[in-house]
C-alpha cells in the first residue's frame, strides 16, 4: 500500500535561503561567464543585467504562487491550478526530464573537478551519497548545503579579492554578437542562477510558507545576484572579455593573470564542492516534482509513498538517483543537455503565466512582473543555439504525445482541473 501523507514542515527561513543558494551558486559560476562573454563580448555585464531582471520577474511570480500553493511540485501544481492539467504537467514534465539529465551532467562535473580521468567513479559515488544523505531527511540536506555553500564563497570571495587587487588585464576585446548576443549571453547566465526554484518546488516542507518562501526566495536571489556581480566584473578586471572568452576555466585563468596562481587549486576544488551542492539541489527539487506528479498518477503511483518516520519521498528519492546513476554510468551528458536550459525557461514560462491569472486578494504581483518575465522567457529561449531548440521542442513533444495517449485511455486523468475562468 503505497502511503501518501503531506511531508514535514521543517525547513525555515535560513535553511530555505541556504537551498536557494546551493542551487543557484553552483558549478556555473565557475563557468559560464566564458561562453556569455563569447557572446556578449564586452557587454557582458549588461547580459547580466538582462539576465538579473528576467530572473527578479520569475522569482516573484514563483514566490508569490508558493505561497499560495505551499505544496512539493512548484510549477508543476501552479499551472494544474491556474492553467489546467496539460499545462503543469508540460512544465513537470520538462523539469524531470531536463534536470534528471542535469543531475547527470552535474555529477560528471564533480568527477571531473575532484578526479580527471575516473569522472564516472566519481559521479557514481557523488549520486549515491547525495541520495543516502537525502534520505536522512531534509534537515539534514539543508545542513549539508549549508556547509558547501560556505565553502563556495569563501573561495569565490578570495578570486574577486585576487583578481581586483592583482594585475590589471592585458589589452583585448570580444566580439559582440550585437543585440542578438547579449541576449544569448544573458541566457546563458539566467541558467547559471536560476535555482531559486528549488525553495518552491521544496514547499510542502517549509514551516509558515506564505512568509517563508517569498522571503528566502528574494534573500538568496539577492545575494546570488550580488556574487554573480562581483566575480563578472573581477572576471573581466583579470583578463578583459577578450582572454574571458577565450577561457576554458575562466575563474583559474583569472586568478592566474593576476598573479595569485597559487589559488588555482582552491578554484578547481570550490568548483567541486559547488558542482556537488547543485546536484543535491538538484535532486531534491526532481524527487518533489517526481512526488507531486506520481499523487496525479502521470508517474508511475508507487514513486508518491512518504516515508511514515522521516517524512520525506524515499522511493522518489531512490528511483530519481538510481536513474542519474544509470546515465553517468552510460552515457556523457555534459555537452547534450541544451533542453534542459530550453526546458528551465518553458518551466518559468507557465509560472509567469500562471502569476497573471492571480487576483488581488490572491496576492497577485504587479502586472508588468509576470509579463515581462514570460516574454523574458521566451525571448531568451528564442535565442538558444539551434540544436539546444530543438532538443528540447522534442522533449516536449515526446509529453504532449504521452498526455495524449494518456488522456485518450482514461479520458479524465485525476488532478487536472478545469482552468478558472478569466
Amino acid at each position: 500500500m503505497v502511503t501518501t501523507e503531506r511531508l514535514a514542515r521543517h525547513l525555515r527561513t535560513p535553511d530555505a535561503v541556504v537551498v536557494g543558494l546551493g542551487a543557484m551558486i553552483g558549478a556555473g559560476v565557475f563557468a559560464a561567464f566564458a561562453p556569455a562573454a563569447r557572446a556578449a563580448g564586452g557587454l557582458l555585464l549588461v547580459a547580466l543585467g538582462i539576465a538579473a531582471v528576467v530572473a527578479y520577474c520569475n522569482a516573484t511570480s514563483s514566490a508569490r504562487l508558493a505561497a499560495l500553493y505551499p505544496q512539493s511540485g512548484g510549477t508543476y501544481v501552479y499551472g494544474r491550478e491556474r492553467l489546467g492539467g496539460f499545462w503543469g504537467y508540460l512544465a513537470g514534465w520538462g523539469f524531470v526530464v531536463g534536470k534528471t539529465a542535469s543531475c547527470a551532467a552535474m555529477a560528471l562535473t564533480v568527477g571531473a573537478y575532484a578526479f580527471p580521468g575516473h569522472e564516472r567513479a566519481v559521479a557514481v559515488l557523488a549520486v549515491a551519497a547525495v541520495t543516502a544523505l537525502n534520505l536522512f531527511g531534509v534537515q539534514k540536506s539543508a545542513l549539508a548545503t549549508r556547509v558547501i555553500v560556505a565553502v563556495v564563497l569563501v573561495v569565490l570571495a578570495a578570486v574577486v579579492a585576487a583578481c581586483l587587487l592583482g594585475r590589471p588585464a592585458a589589452p583585448g576585446t570580444a566580439a559582440s554578437g550585437g543585440g542578438w548576443g547579449v541576449l544569448q549571453g544573458a541566457g546563458l547566465l539566467f541558467f547559471a542562477f536560476a535555482g531559486y526554484a528549488r525553495i518552491a518546488t521544496l514547499g510542502e516542507e517549509v514551516a509558515e510558507p506564505a512568509r517563508t518562501i517569498p522571503r528566502a526566495i528574494r534573500i538568496s536571489l539577492g545575494i546570488t545576484l550580488v556574487v554573480y556581480l562581483a566575480v563578472a566584473v573581477a572576471a573581466l578586471a583579470a583578463l578583459g572579455p577578450g582572454r574571458l572568452a577565450a577561457s576554458t576555466a575562466p575563474l583559474a585563468d583569472a586568478v592566474t593573470a593576476a598573479g595569485s596562481a597559487w589559488l588555482t587549486p582552491a578554484v578547481r576544488a570550490g568548483a567541486a564542492i559547488a558542482a556537488l551542492g547543485s546536484l543535491l539541489a538538484l535532486v531534491l527539487g526532481v524527487s518533489r516534482t517526481t512526488l507531486a506528479m506520481a499523487r496525479d498518477r502521470h508517474l508511475p503511483r508507487f514513486l508518491a509513498a512518504v516515508h511514515p518516520a522521516r517524512q520525506i519521498p524515499h522511493r522518489a528519492e531512490i528511483a530519481v538517483g538510481v536513474v542519474v546513476i544509470l546515465l553517468v554510468t552510460f552515457l556523457d551528458l555534459r555537452g547534450a543537455i541544451g533542453f534542459s536550459s530550453f526546458g528551465v525557461l518553458v518551466y518559468y514560462a507557465v509560472a509567469n503565466a500562471s502569476a497573471w491569472t492571480l487576483r488581488p486578494d490572491e496576492g497577485a504581483p504587479p502586472r508588468l512582473v509576470p509579463a515581462l518575465g514570460l516574454a523574458g522567457c521566451l525571448l531568451l529561449a528564442a535565442t538558444l543555439p539551434f540544436a539546444s531548440v530543438l532538443a528540447g521542442l522534442a522533449v516536449f513533444a515526446i509529453g504532449a504525445l504521452l498526455w495524449l495517449a494518456r488522456r485518450a485511455a482514461r479520458p479524465t486523468p485525476p488532478g487536472s482541473p478545469t482552468p478558472p475562468s478569466a
